[in-house]
């Protein structure tokens, strides 16, 4: 009985070995299969939102601030230039002049454009093939831009009235054009400057992107600071070249307060081009960029 016994034992032992071994090589593989999907999952980087929107908001007020005191005097500059007839004499004193209410409009209003821009564009990208990536950016920029839009355009009344010496602060600007003009007086312009900001805006941002990726797949690395830097120079010095026109129907129609010399987009365009000849849009781009 005892070999036998010693029999049956062993093939019992040889048969829970074997079940036992191929338990556990199914257990490994559930395991490896459960690892795997984690590491997938984690790769997949969900798209946060509230994160994108948030540091959107803080990267778009602080940019928008230190640009706009920067470029300030430059800005008044071409304001003034927009706004000369005939070749009149520009002042350069109190080139700073609004700097001040211009920025309390400047930081809520590049806030929520970036805020806006960036998790739309995010969102878009992930949303769109990778071949209409440019179509992404557009059509994130033009909704940055929109929303803006109600905060940055009575910013660019103010602004513009005062780079023109017609008010002396900001506050002063604001009571004065809605006593003589109304609420409306603040959104003057409104038509003409989403015909200029928003091509600006989606041609600048979807210029310096594409580049940006250019640039990038032909480096084959990450770009450095400077670099990206002067592809946004680039970007936006032609994009200002390209609605330079669309810039001073812009501004004519902003600062022309309660006088009314503009009925319209197409009225300042064929006034201007009958009173001063069609260079009068173009001033501005040869006084800059030639």
């Amino acid at each position: 009985m005892a070999p036998f016994t010693l029999t049956v034992d062993a093939k019992n032992s040889t048969g829970f070995s074997s079940e036992a071994s191929n338990r556990k090589m199914r257990g490994l593989q559930l395991e490896r299969k459960k690892f795997f999907a984690s590491v997938n999952a984690r790769d997949e980087n969900p798209f946060d939102f509230l994160r994108a929107l948030f540091e959107g908001v803080i990267a778009g007020g602080t940019a928008g601030v230190v640009v706009e005191t920067v470029l300030y005097p430059i800005d008044t500059i071409k304001t003034r230039l927009q706004v000369a007839r005939g070749g009149g004499k520009i002042i350069l004193k109190g080139l700073y002049s609004g700097l001040a209410g211009n920025l309390a409009g400047v930081l809520p209003a590049s806030a929520v454009f970036v805020g806006v821009y960036e998790p739309a564009k995010q969102k878009l990208l992930r949303t769109f093939p990778e071949n209409l990536s440019a179509v992404a950016h557009l059509t994130a920029d033009a909704l940055g831009g929109l929303t803006s839009s109600f905060i940055r355009v009575p910013t660019e009344v103010v602004k513009r009235r005062m780079q023109t010496g017609q008010f002396t602060s900001a506050p002063n600007a604001v009571k004065l054009i809605v006593s003589k003009e109304g609420f409306k007086g603040l959104y003057a312009g409104y038509g003409s400057f989403l015909l200029r900001d928003l091509p600006f805006d989606a041609i600048q941002f979807c210029l310096y992107e594409q580049l940006r990726i250019g640039y990038k797949l032909a480096a084959k690395r990450e770009l450095k600071d400077p670099e990206n830097a002067m592809i946004g120079a680039f970007a936006g010095a032609l994009t200002g070249a390209i609605t330079t026109p669309l810039d001073v129907i812009k501004t004519r129609l902003m600062v022309q307060g309660s006088a009314n010399q503009y009925k319209g987009i197409v009225n300042c365009v064929q006034t201007i081009v009958r009173d001063e000849g069609a260079s009068a849009l173009l001033n501005v781009y040869i006084s800059f960029y030639c």
